[in-house]
C-alpha cells in the first residue's frame, strides 16, 4: 500500500524481523513477568498480615511495580502480534512450566525450570526496585 503526502511516497511499515532467538526471548520474558506478577500479588496479600510497621509503604511499591510489569507486558503483547506469536498454553509441571505457542505458522514449546524462574523473577524485581 502506497500513501501520498506532498508528493513523497510513503511506504506502509512492515513488521520488525525478529529472528527465532529473539521471538523465543520475547516469549521466556513474558512468561517470567507473568510468575513475577504472582509473587508480587502474593507478597501484597501476605504484607497485610504481618507485623510490618509500614505495610501501606511497602504494599505501594509492590502496586508500582505490579504497574510497571503490566506495562511491559502489554508492550511484549503488541510485539507479538507485530511478530505473529500467539500464547497457546501454558502448564505448569513439576519440575518447571512449559508454553506452547504458535510462530510463523508452526508450533513451539519454551521450557523453563523453577530454579530458573525463580532465580530470574528475583532478577527482575530487584532491576524494578533499581529503575
Amino acid at each position: 500500500m502506497v500513501i501520498r503526502y506532498a508528493d513523497e511516497q510513503v511506504r506502509e511499515r512492515e513488521a520488525p524481523a525478529y529472528s527465532a532467538e529473539d521471538e523465543t526471548t520475547l516469549v521466556q520474558r513474558y512468561i517470567l513477568l507473568g510468575i513475577v506478577m504472582l509473587i508480587l500479588d502474593h507478597d501484597i496479600r501476605v504484607m497485610g498480615t504481618g507485623a510490618i510497621k509500614l505495610p501501606r509503604l511497602y504494599e505501594s511499591l509492590l502496586r508500582g511495580i505490579q504497574d510497571r510489569v503490566l506495562l511491559e507486558q502489554a508492550a511484549l503483547r503488541l510485539q507479538f502480534r507485530k511478530a505473529g506469536i500467539k500464547l497457546m498454553e501454558e502448564r505448569r509441571l513439576k519440575d518447571g512450566m512449559e508454553t506452547v505457542y504458535i510462530r510463523r505458522g508452526s508450533t513451539e514449546r519454551c521450557y523453563m525450570p523453577w530454579s530458573y524462574l525463580k532465580a530470574e523473577s528475583e532478577q527482575a524485581i530487584k532491576q524494578y526496585f533499581k529503575s
